[in-house]
């Protein structure tokens, strides 16, 4: 059976789990203590009535501190949460529209462009070429500044339009 090497890296050795003979000490309050031995470590922390964690373990000799593992535990998980809060990822949505697209149309795709650039994510505005439609660009042209037009209060042209293949695209981010 295998064992999930993850897993072993998020736990941390504590008490009587760590295997090193001599720890660097750290003191609840962060002074240093100095390098102690195991068992004269682990007493120290028992008469305090706290845990010996493992701090750092790839140090030599390793690094513990003598702290209560409950409330490292749960400083540790409402710091990760927070990190995980502050992170968002930029998505890239794409709104295609027609060289004839009607004006109600465009304005109902313009709000959900609106929606998106509120939410962070950058839009990539595409107008589709079909068959004979690709002789007459500028009316791709039209519709795309139209877009962009109805936009400006609130998105910047992150790229230019630009002809690729039977797309003309441009992308939007929001205005800062």
């Amino acid at each position: 059976m295998k064992s999930n090497s993850k897993q072993k890296e998020d736990t941390v050795r504590i008490n009587d789990a760590i295997r090193a003979k001599e720890v660097r000490l750290i003191s609840e309050d962060g002074g240093l203590i100095g390098i102690v031995n195991i068992r004269e470590a682990l007493d120290i922390a028992e008469k305090r009535d706290l845990d010996l964690v493992e701090i750092s373990p790839n140090a030599n000799p390793p690094v513990c501190k003598i702290i209560d593992y409950g409330k490292y535990n749960y400083e540790q998980q409402k710091r990760e949460k927070i990190n995980k809060k502050k992170q968002h990822i930029i998505t890239v949505k794409e709104i295609r529209f027609r060289p004839h697209t009607d004006t109600h149309d465009i304005e109902t795709k313009v709000r959900k462009i609106r929606e998106f650039v509120e939410e962070g994510d950058r839009v990539k505005i595409s107008v589709m070429f079909r068959g004979r439609e690709m002789a007459h660009q500028e009316m791709g042209h039209d519709t795309l500044n139209k877009v962009i037009s109805l936009l400006q209060d609130v998105v910047k042209i992150d790229k230019a339009p630009k002809q690729e293949g039977r797309f003309l695209t441009a992308y939007l981010a929001a205005k800062k």
